[in-house]
């Protein structure tokens, strides 16, 4: 059995949620109320691959909300400890970490503290997912960039937190399987970024934001929009594809104009529908289709009985890795989301 570990992507949404399932004591209590609140399994189900396997699942939530941050990050970090120590002791192989609970992980590096009161965790029966979110992601760019005319070859595409580890796994898969003329580097750290850079070649730049994205034919964002940063849509190119891998997702409502394509990043489709409730907290179009590709690496660990933390650490995702989780993923099922209702154009050189 494998474990998903999520969160509602507001406090609104979190108790408009708990009204829906009956926690009172939630839909009307303050945020104190929820970081006392312990992680609960809100639903199990089942998932058949197109091979016809099937799997069981379960989720569960956290507890934690984003306006626990930055201000409460102790009670964030502790939330995903317990959310994680009570998936292990309810026995699953492996378990996802998704949203925010991964980047907390990570970003907090958790990994110092394998006790949790008197659970030793288990490293081995958690996955963050970026692998299969990378491969997404990269998948995204290959085939909606040529739906927009966008020759990858001759286009400069510019990628939004380059040096996370998603990001990382995007730049080097871009380069070294696609073959972009030119990737353009941003992120907050410059040692990482001259380092990235370094690692890449002449076929990088690093740049900052506000030049990076104009100049840009794609633009992948793994890394959110900062609310006070706003960008002027009329200097960017046209066509422009911009896949929004970052958390939350709400680059649609704040970039849009002619020729802009914002597309959700690292979001799947399953092949069937699922008889599952989870995907409506995170808002998903078709909820019973849609979900995080990371939470969809949990699946495919289960699937195919790789029962490791094949997704781990800070920069350690490999090509090859990659290339395995991808196969894996069409393999039973899963595809990339991608541009609706969009006529194929012809694929020009960029200028």
């Amino acid at each position: 059995m494998f474990g998903l570990i999520g969160h509602s992507t507001s406090f609104s949404v979190a108790k408009k949620r708990a009204e829906q399932l009956g926690y009172m004591e939630h839909a009307k209590g303050d945020l104190d109320t929820w970081c006392s609140t312990p992680p609960q399994l809100l639903e199990t189900f089942t998932v058949q691959s197109r091979t016809g396997k099937e799997i069981s699942g379960a989720y569960i939530d956290s507890c934690f909300l984003p306006e626990m941050l930055p201000s409460r990050f102790k009670t964030a970090a502790r939330k995903v400890q317990n959310a994680m120590a009570y998936a292990q002791k309810q026995g699953f192989s492996i378990t996802a970490l998704g949203g925010f609970t991964s980047i907390i992980f990570e970003n907090f590096d958790l990994a110092r503290f394998q006790k949790v009161r008197s659970t030793l965790l288990e490293w081995k029966r958690f996955t963050t997912g970026n692998t299969h979110t990378a491969w997404i992601i990269c998948r995204q760019v290959e085939e909606n960039a040529p739906r927009l005319g966008i020759a990858l070859e001759k286009a400069r595409v510019a990628v939004v937190g380059a040096t996370g580890d998603i990001g990382t796994a995007v730049c080097h898969w871009l380069q070294q399987r696609t073959g972009v003329q030119q990737l353009l580097l941003v992120a907050r750290h410059r040692g990482r970024l001259e380092v990235l850079q370094q690692e890449l070649g002449d076929g990088s730049q690093i740049l900052p934001l506000e030049q990076a994205v104009p100049e840009a034919d794609v633009v992948v964002w793994v890394a959110s929009l900062p609310k006070t940063v706003e960008l002027n849509t009329s200097n960017l190119r046209r066509p422009c594809l911009m896949v929004d891998g970052g958390y939350p997702k709400n680059l649609d409502t704040r970039l849009h104009g002619p020729d802009l394509h914002v597309l959700k990043g690292g979001i799947v489709e399953f092949w069937r529908d699922i008889g599952w409730h989870m995907m409506q907290i995170a808002e998903m179009e078709r909820p019973n289709h849609q979900m995080f590709a990371c939470f969809a690496e949990a699946m495919l660990l289960e699937f195919e009985g790789w029962h490791t933390n094949f997704s781990w650490g800070r920069n350690n995702i490999s090509l090859a890795a990659m290339e395995q989780i991808g196969q894996a993923s069409v393999r039973h099922g899963f595809q990339a989301l991608g541009l609706r209702d969009l006529v194929t154009t012809p694929v020009l050189s960029a200028s």
